[in-house]
């Protein structure tokens, strides 16, 4: 079709060139949604702290982290930080801390959203307990919150995993990567990125469909 041949990629070109690039783009997703969700979390309980000294730097770094595109960040931090502390810290260490430090300002509005959602009077009635701010977001606001957030959690992992592709920027071997790399040895560029593509489309509908069936149960559950 189109003078496409799709039969090029076998187990061999997979297992040299796609497995590795796979595993690196999952286990950044992985620890880049960990990392982002536990730093989101501190950034909106600062910014619901009703505190100026921390809800400000919070805002300022939330909004600011969401008006740059993520590609922007991922080259800057690569080309900039290795100027600054005299050494390179590699591909995969940069964009692992990169997407961490980008993902914070996701998740924290994600946080943020989920812990407004939980109706005012458990937060007083957590205060009429004697309760301070950090008791009463652990026990009973954070608990119930993180159980509303999950669908969109998971949700805006999938976009993660997605945006995973744009590390090739800086050269680290990721899942595109890996297609790309096969293609160029073979000569298949266009079937190597329309496979891609396929993979990408397949993990990413699979998993949507999957994080759609469990929104459904949470909301019989409630």
């Amino acid at each position: 079709m189109f003078g496409l041949d799709l039969t090029f990629l076998s187990w061999d070109i997979l297992s040299k060139f796609v497995i590795s690039g796979f595993l690196f783009s999952v286990q950044l997703t992985v620890i880049a949604t960990l990392g982002g969700i536990v730093l989101g979390t501190l950034l909106a309980l600062m910014r619901l702290s009703g505190s100026k000294l921390l809800a400000i730097p919070a805002t300022v770094y939330v909004n600011g982290m969401r008006s740059i595109p993520l590609v922007m960040v991922i080259l800057w931090f690569f080309l900039l930080v290795p100027t600054l502390i005299g050494r390179p810290i590699g591909a995969e260490l940069s964009a692992t801390i990169t997407f961490i430090a980008f993902e914070a300002a996701y998740f924290s509005e994600i946080v943020r959203a989920g812990i407004q959602s939980i109706s005012r009077g458990q937060v007083n009635a957590g205060r009429a307990l004697g309760m301070t701010y950090g008791q009463n977001m652990r026990l009973i606001i954070l608990p119930q919150a993180f159980r509303n957030m999950v669908p969109v959690l998971l949700t805006q992992t999938i976009i993660l995993f997605q945006d995973t592709s744009l590390v090739y920027a800086i050269g680290a071997y990721d899942l595109l990567k890996g297609f790309t790399t096969a293609g160029k040895i073979y000569g298949r560029p266009e079937e190597s990125y329309l496979l891609a593509a396929v993979v990408y489309f397949v993990l990413c509908y699979s998993l949507s469909w999957m994080v759609k069936r469990l929104n459904s149960r949470i909301a019989i559950i409630r």
